[in-house]
C-alpha cells in the first residue's frame, strides 16, 4: 500500500524566491546568488553593474545578470545562444564549452573575452549588455588557454592576462601576458609569464589560476586565486609596471568561517567611493554560490572580508553586513518558475548541448511546453542531449510540474528530474501500459548502475510531479493524481555534483517512438513546512 498522504498542493500561483539575500533593514546576507553562478566577473557601467559567469556545456551560455544594488540580481540574457564550433557541440560536452570569462566596458561598448580550453579564447562585444552580442571571435587558437580579462591602459594599449589549464597544456600555476591589437581581436606580441605560482614564497601554493587584471593610483594588480576550487584563498599581485616584478600578498581566506574557498571574483567601485569584491564557494550540490564583501584600501592594498574593519592585511568573509551605499532596489533574484505562456522559454532553462526545433514546442499545445521525446542508443540520460535543465535554486526550495504523456509503446518515459553525475528522476514510463515510475542512475559518466522501479497502478496520462530539495542536497519524489493530494515514492536521494557544475532540476522525454510530453508549468517554491515530509 502507498503511504498516507502527506505533502498538500500550494494553492497559490505566485511563487517567491525561495532565498533572498536582502534582508530588508539595510543589510544583505551571503551568499547573494545561492545558485551555480560559476567564476563570476562583475563591471560598473553608470548606474548599472552587470554580472556573467562560466556556463561550461550548457546551452544558451554565459548569462548576464543586472543590478543596481550589488545584492538584488536578475537575469536578462545569455550573450553566447549557441556553443561554437557549432558541430562540436550538437552533443553534451560535459565540462567543456566555456570556463571562467570576464566583462568589460570601454569605448562605448561592453566586451566578454571567454575561454574554452580546447579552442582557444573568444571575444564577443555589444552595446547594451543586455544584447545583441555578436557572434563569438577566436583571439588566439590554442590548447588550455584560460581564465582571460583584458585591460586599456592609459597609454592606448590593450592588454590580456591568462591562466593555463594543465590537462590541456601540460602547464599550469602561472598566468601569461598578451598585448593584443588595437581593436581588441588579435594578439599583437606575447610578452610570456608574468607571474609564476611555482615562485611565490607562501606554504602550499598551488593552482594559480582566475586572473583579474586591473589599474589604480599607479599600480598595475592581479587579482587571481590560488590552492584549488574548494580549498583556496583569494591573492592579490601589484607591480608599478605591468610586466613585473609582482609583490603578493593573500587578502581573503576561509579562516573561522563556514566559506571554504572564497575566492576567485571581481572588484568593483561606486560613485560614493566604496569598493566591493564578488567571490565563489564551492557548495558541492549547490555547484559555486556568490559572495560579496566590503573592500577598503589601505597603503594601495585591498583589504576584504573583516579585515575592513579589523584592518588584518588577511580577511574573512562576512555573513551579514551593511550593504552597499546605492539607491534602494527591489528585493528580486534569477527567475526559476515558468507558466509556459510565452512565445519563449524562460532565461533559467538550459540544454545540454546545442538545442535543436524539433526537442519542443511553446505553439504545439498553448500554455503548455511540449518535449518531443528522442531516441536513446542506451538508457542512460546523462548523454541526453535534450535534457531541459536549470540551477538549483537555493538551499531548499520545492519543484512542481503537472505532465501529460503520450507514451503508446515499451520504452516510453518522461518526467521531472534531478540531475549530475548521479541522477534520479520521478515520471510516467509505458510498459505494457502506462505507470508511475522513479528511476535512480549511479555514476551516469562512468558505470552507469541503472534502477527504475514501477510504482504502483497505471495512472496516467496526467500526473502532478514534485520533488522537494532539503539541506545538503537531500531530495525526495512525490505525485499527485489530483494536484491536491501528493504521495512521497522512493528512497531519499542525494544530489550529485556535475562535470565542474552543481547539481540540476528540469523534464525530460525519452521515446524511440516519437511519443511526447506536455507540461502545463513549472513551479519553484520555498519548501514545505517542516514536518510535512518524510525526510
Amino acid at each position: 500500500m502507498p503511504p498516507k498522504n502527506i505533502f498538500v498542493m500550494e494553492k497559490s500561483l505566485s511563487c517567491p524566491a525561495v532565498w533572498s539575500p536582502d534582508l530588508g533593514d539595510g543589510t544583505y546576507r551571503n551568499p547573494i546568488l545561492y545558485a551555480d553562478y560559476s567564476d563570476p566577473d562583475v563591471v560598473r557601467s553608470g548606474d548599472d553593474y552587470w554580472m556573467i559567469s562560466s556556463s561550461f556545456s550548457h546551452v544558451p551560455g554565459l548569462p548576464v545578470l543586472h543590478s543596481r544594488d550589488l545584492v538584488n540580481w536578475t537575469l536578462v540574457t545569455h550573450a553566447l545562444p549557441r556553443l561554437v564550433p557549432e558541430e562540436n557541440f550538437r552533443t553534451p560536452q560535459h565540462g567543456k564549452g566555456v570556463w571562467a570569462p570576464s566583462i568589460r566596458h570601454h569605448a562605448g561598448k561592453f566586451w566578454i573575452y571567454y575561454p574554452d580550453p580546447d579552442f582557444g579564447i573568444y571575444l564577443l562585444t555589444a552595446t547594451d549588455a543586455r544584447g545583441p552580442w555578436s557572434a563569438p571571435h577566436l583571439v588566439k587558437s590554442g590548447k588550455g588557454l584560460i581564465d582571460p580579462c583584458p585591460l586599456w591602459d592609459d597609454d592606448g594599449r590593450v592588454f590580456l592576462i591568462h591562466g593555463w589549464a594543465k590537462s590541456r597544456a601540460g602547464i599550469n600555476n602561472v598566468l601569461t601576458l598578451l598585448r593584443l591589437s588595437a581593436d581588441g581581436l588579435h594578439v599583437a606580441e606575447d610578452l610570456g609569464v608574468i607571474i609564476n605560482g611555482n615562485h611565490v614564497d607562501s606554504p602550499g601554493f598551488r593552482t594559480l589560476e582566475g586572473p583579474k587584471l586591473y589599474r589604480r593610483n599607479g599600480w598595475y594588480y592581479v587579482f587571481a586565486p590560488a590552492g584549488g576550487v574548494a580549498e583556496g584563498w583569494q591573492s592579490v599581485f601589484r607591480s608599478r609596471k605591468i610586466s613585473g616584478p609582482y609583490e603578493h600578498r593573500i587578502v581573503l581566506g576561509q579562516g573561522a568561517t563556514p566559506v571554504n574557498g572564497p575566492h576567485q571574483g571581481a572588484l568593483v567601485d561606486t560613485d560614493a567611493g566604496e569598493w566591493w569584491f564578488f567571490h565563489f564557494q564551492d557548495k558541492g550540490a549547490y555547484g559555486r554560490i556568490v559572495h560579496l564583501q566590503p573592500v577598503r584600501w589601505e597603503n594601495d592594498w585591498p583589504l576584504m572580508g573583516t579585515a575592513v574593519e579589523n584592518g588584518t592585511a588577511k580577511g574573512e568573509p562576512v555573513l551579514v553586513h551593511r550593504k552597499p551605499a546605492l539607491p534602494l532596489q527591489r528585493s528580486a533574484a534569477p527567475g526559476t518558475s515558468d507558466e509556459f505562456d510565452s512565445p519563449v522559454l524562460g532565461l533559467q532553462w538550459q540544454w545540454q548541448a546545442n538545442p535543436q526545433a524539433s526537442w519542443y514546442s511553446l505553439s504545439a499545445a498553448p500554455g503548455s511546453l511540449r518535449l518531443f521525446g528522442q531516441a536513446r542508443p542506451d538508457n542512460n540520460l546523462y548523454h541526453a542531449p535534450n535534457l531541459l535543465l536549470q540551477k538549483f535554486a537555493g538551499e531548499e526550495f520545492c519543484v512542481t510540474t503537472v505532465m501529460s504523456f503520450n507514451a503508446e509503446k515499451k520504452g516510453d518515459k518522461a518526467g521531472l528530474i534531478v540531475f549530475g553525475y548521479d541522477y534520479a528522476w520521478i515520471g510516467l514510463r509505458h510498459d505494457g501500459t502506462t505507470r508511475l515510475a522513479v528511476g535512480v542512475v549511479k555514476n551516469a559518466n562512468v558505470n552507469p548502475d541503472i534502477v527504475e522501479t514501477v510504482i504502483g497502478k497505471d495512472i496516467g496520462p496526467s500526473v502532478h510531479l514534485r520533488v522537494e530539495v532539503r539541506a545538503g542536497g537531500r531530495c525526495r519524489f512525490a505525485y499527485s493524481g489530483d494536484g491536491e493530494n501528493f504521495l512521497p515514492v522512493g528512497d531519499e536521494f542525494k544530489a550529485s555534483v556535475g562535470h565542474w557544475v552543481g547539481a540540476k532540476f528540469g523534464l525530460f522525454a525519452s521515446s524511440p517512438n516519437g511519443a511526447h510530453a506536455d507540461f502545463d508549468w513549472v513551479r519553484v517554491e520555498p519548501p514545505l513546512e517542516t514536518g510535512s515530509t518524510a525526510l
